[in-house]
């Protein structure tokens, strides 16, 4: 009889952690099915800040707009001179069979190059952000699993834990597992950790956001790189002039463009 019920307890457990995990699978559906606009023009300030404090600037103009269930972005590089003339150009394909493009244009080489994906855990332009993290995740690339629930400045949040399911996506991302805390009246993720191959903790946070048009926005979004404790470096954006659902023409979103800048 004794144990029946240790039987019995074992699998009402499984099935408990078996619900915990689809639960967990459907947050974050919703967390990549939320809408973000269908276009959204911004300004962004980039402030990179070393281990000392110093900081360096750089100001970028962004445009994204969907296709469909695509997204496509590009980004201008206004300044300093070291980066003037920089663009960025991203294609996130909603199939997860087709790998996502990435192009970057350096005006000192006058050339575009294609990311490949042996480098997109490498640094996007001296930040620290990833080519990878550039762009949009895979759903179907990970395992979810709930943690618990918590608080972010007062509003509940549930987190996620998310493994990749195969060494193609650590290779590509760099990242061996992913905490997510995903705030429940709206399905944003304000924070995240990511923990790297190489010991590293990249910390994300959403640190102001708004809402416009029944869509929230991230106004400030930082990224901090730890080792054994330690920051390292840390990354810090700020959007403002924001354009949300307004028309952006196709033409900005080619490679031909990443040459000639958005005011063309």
């Amino acid at each position: 009889m004794i144990f029946k019920i240790i039987i019995l307890l074992a699998f009402i457990t499984s099935i408990v952690l078996a619900q915990k995990d689809i639960d967990a699978r459907a947050i974050m559906e919703k967390v990549y099915a939320r809408d973000d606009g269908t276009t959204l023009e911004q300004n962004m300030l980039m402030l990179l800040v070393d281990k000392h404090g110093q900081i360096r600037s750089r100001d970028i103009k962004t445009f994204t707009k969907d296709y469909d269930q695509d997204v496509y972005k590009i980004m201008f590089f206004n300044s300093p001179a070291d980066v003037k003339n920089s663009a960025f150009l991203t294609y996130d394909y909603s199939n997860s069979k087709k790998e996502d493009d990435q192009w970057l244009y350096l005006p000192a080489l006058k050339k575009i190059k294609r990311i490949p994906s042996s480098e997109k855990s490498s640094s996007f332009m001296g930040s620290d952000f990833s080519y990878f993290d550039m762009g949009k995740r895979n759903i179907d690339d990970y395992s979810y699993k709930f943690i618990k629930e918590s608080t972010v400045h007062g509003k509940k949040v549930w987190i996620i834990e998310s493994l990749p399911l195969n060494q193609k996506v650590i290779d590509e991302s760099n990242y061996e597992k992913t905490i997510s805390l995903v705030r429940q009246d709206n399905y944003v993720v304000v924070r995240s950790i990511d923990f790297t191959t190489n010991g590293q903790m990249k910390y994300m946070e959403v640190k102001k956001m708004y809402q416009e048009k029944e869509i929230w926005l991230a106004q400030e979004v930082s990224m901090t790189v730890k080792k054994l404790g330690v920051i390292v470096h840390s990354t810090i954006l700020k959007f403002s002039n924001t354009k949300l659902n307004e028309n952006i023409d196709d033409y900005l979103f080619t490679s031909r463009q990443l040459t000639k800048g958005y005011y063309q």
